[in-house]
């Protein structure tokens, strides 16, 4: 007879749930669902931010992250997942993680587009086995419901990152790294 004490069916529980956490999805519907979230971003990003669809145009590719979670009390971090898009076809799947320290609380979910404006920089994505977000990436932020757009300027950066639909609050001063993996779902 096998007895089964409360502290194993515990460790049991956690060791079978982290698992199934850290799958990779091959056989799930995870990836209609990805592909689903980011058609519903690119169009409220378009509605909201008609700015967006000149860079669309002149991008070689868009990194689309539907939901993007931070949190963090003294130490954060944050995790999304999304497409590489070329044209209106999805080429892979990716996931963004990112930590963080510092002096900071709080959390909030937003959207990110990366544009990939020359084909060298989507060719650089797609050849790193993780990419860390560096100097060569300009923001276009929105947090005050005024309208996005492409300037000059902007325009000339080899990768442009609009962030939008901000939910949620977080504060403080952190030093942060963010990492783009190809995944499987």
């Amino acid at each position: 007879m096998t007895f089964i004490s409360r502290r194993n069916f515990t460790l049991s529980a956690l060791v079978t749930t982290t698992l199934s956490a850290c799958s990779n999805g091959i056989g799930s519907s995870g990836a209609s669902v990805i592909d689903s979230r980011a058609d519903n971003t690119l169009s409220f990003m378009y509605g909201n931010y008609p700015g967006t669809n000149d860079l669309a145009g002149k991008s070689s590719g868009m990194l689309i992250m539907p939901v993007v979670t931070e949190a963090g009390f003294g130490i954060g971090g944050s995790y999304g997942r999304g497409v590489l898009r070329i044209g209106q076809t999805t080429v892979d799947y990716y996931s963004t993680t990112a930590a963080s320290a510092g002096l900071q609380i709080g959390a909030q979910q937003y959207s990110t587009v990366l544009f990939f404006m020359t084909q060298e920089s989507l060719t650089d994505f797609r050849s790193a086995s993780g990419w860390a977000v560096g100097a060569d990436i300009e923001y276009a932020l929105n947090s005050t419901g005024e309208t996005l757009r492409a300037e000059t300027t902007t325009s000339l950066a080899p990768i442009i990152a609009v962030v939008f639909a901000q939910a949620g609050f977080r504060a403080g001063a952190t030093i942060e790294g963010t990492k783009y993996s190809r995944i499987i779902p």
